[in-house]
């Protein structure tokens, strides 16, 4: 049998890897101390040069058939990780290995048991699901079926301190011409079970209280994502008096981070009534403003942050008359890039530039409100590098032995 890959972008270095091997047996000269979440299959993370892979082993139908339901995924731009191929034809002294998919390695991004492991507290647990609903609620506007909804098929990465979720797990996915009411609230009734269950396994080894009533998470789950779908969806009516309520449902849409691409408006036979529906909307206002303006492509909740402190430096310079452009590229090139560059080689794998600029930011209110004024942005920097970010994990390059094979 002869050994086949299919790759949508080819890197000649994956021929390379030990195939023939199987992949619980591969050695630390291709494997990294990256952490995994739980899976039913064996999961590897490789570095091949400067890039990082992961790799899973399952049976070819289902190789294939996730494979290409993440490029449509990738197509139409929902959080998801990259595809990159399928290996088949796998063998070893002439007994035949499963199948291999591989997908990029989201970088800085963490399985939900390495953020508990580095120290997270249930605290933190409503930004978790908040991410967790988002995803969904993205997913199922795009009439995606997930059928596997848990914190386990899914890599988060930090954002403005919340989180942003990607799906890492498409294996019972399915990608609809349209999605029921009933088969979302199943997906929904599904991430409940999951979920709850894997609060009792936090518990369970210890990494979250014993306090935290799991019925309480579930509930906000349901809660958070019926909100959210009512927000993006809802129809809305009013009098032909009360026409400005189109904006503000537009800049609700716009602070929840969603642009709407299409508006269903329609009045009644009088023309006394007026009834909205949004008809498209998709996630990312900010971060598309914030690239367009500077070129800098993070997420969302970060991207706000920094537009806030890009009309922030406007407004202190009285930059109001320039062009928002050549002043968002001045607080670029003043501000963002120079404290980005006073951050020691050793420590940018531990959080990525937008969140350190964010933690930044965050800092300087507490410096300022003890020392009572204002404090200047690159003392703050040198003493978040120094006080905070250094004690930081590493969350680029980090092991998590807690996480099994």
């Amino acid at each position: 049998m002869a050994l086949h890959l299919v790759a949508s972008r080819p890197d000649p270095a994956l021929v390379r890897l030990p195939w023939s091997t199987p992949l619980a047996d591969w050695s630390d000269e291709y494997v990294v101390p990256l952490p995994r979440g739980l899976s039913r299959h064996i999961v590897r993370i490789v570095r091949l040069g400067d890039r990082m892979y992961a790799v899973k082993e399952t049976q070819e139908a289902i190789a294939f058939r996730e494979y290409r339901l993440l490029r449509d995924l990738q197509r139409i731009g929902l959080p998801a990780v990259r595809p990159v191929g399928v290996v088949t034809g796998r063998e070893a002294d002439g007994d035949e290995l499963p199948c291999a998919l591989l997908t990029e390695h989201l970088a800085f991004s963490l399985p939900y048991r390495a953020l508990f492991a580095h120290g997270m507290s249930a605290d933190s647990l409503p930004s978790v699901i908040d991410a967790l609903v988002v995803l969904l609620v993205r997913l199922h506007l795009a009439d995606f079926y997930w059928g596997d909804v848990s914190l386990s098929n899914v890599l988060f990465r930090r954002s403005a301190g919340g989180f942003a979720a990607y799906l890492v797990d498409a294996e019972t996915g399915e990608l609809r011409p349209s999605l029921s009411r009933q088969m979302r609230e199943y997906d929904v009734e599904v991430g409940c079970e999951n979920v709850f269950a894997e609060l009792l396994d936090l518990q369970a080894w210890g990494r979250i209280s014993p306090s935290v009533q799991g019925h309480e998470i579930v509930t906000l789950i349901r809660k958070r994502y019926d909100d959210l779908w009512n927000e993006l969806t809802g129809e809305e009516e009013f009098s032909t008096d009360e026409m400005w309520r189109i904006e503000r449902r537009i800049a609700r849409l716009n602070d929840l981070g969603f642009d709407v691409e299409e508006l269903d408006i329609v009045t009644d036979f009088d023309g006394d009534r007026v009834r909205i529906q949004p008809k498209a909307v998709e996630l990312g206002h900010h971060r598309r403003e914030l690239q367009a303006l500077t070129g800098l492509d993070v997420e969302d909740a970060q991207a706000q942050r920094l537009l806030n402190d890009v009309a922030r430096f406007i407004a202190y310079y009285d930059l109001g008359r320039e062009d928002r452009g050549i002043a968002a590229n001045r607080w670029l090139t003043e501000i963002f890039e120079p404290i980005m560059a006073l951050v020691p080689a050793e420590a940018r794998g531990k959080l990525e530039p937008a969140e350190i600029f964010h933690e930044i930011l965050v800092h300087r209110w507490y410096l300022s409100e003890r020392a009572g004024h204002e404090v200047n942005i690159f003392e703050t920097a040198r003493d978040y590098i120094d006080s905070v970010l250094a004690a930081k994990p590493d969350e680029l390059v980090t092991t998590d032995d807690a996480d099994p094979a």
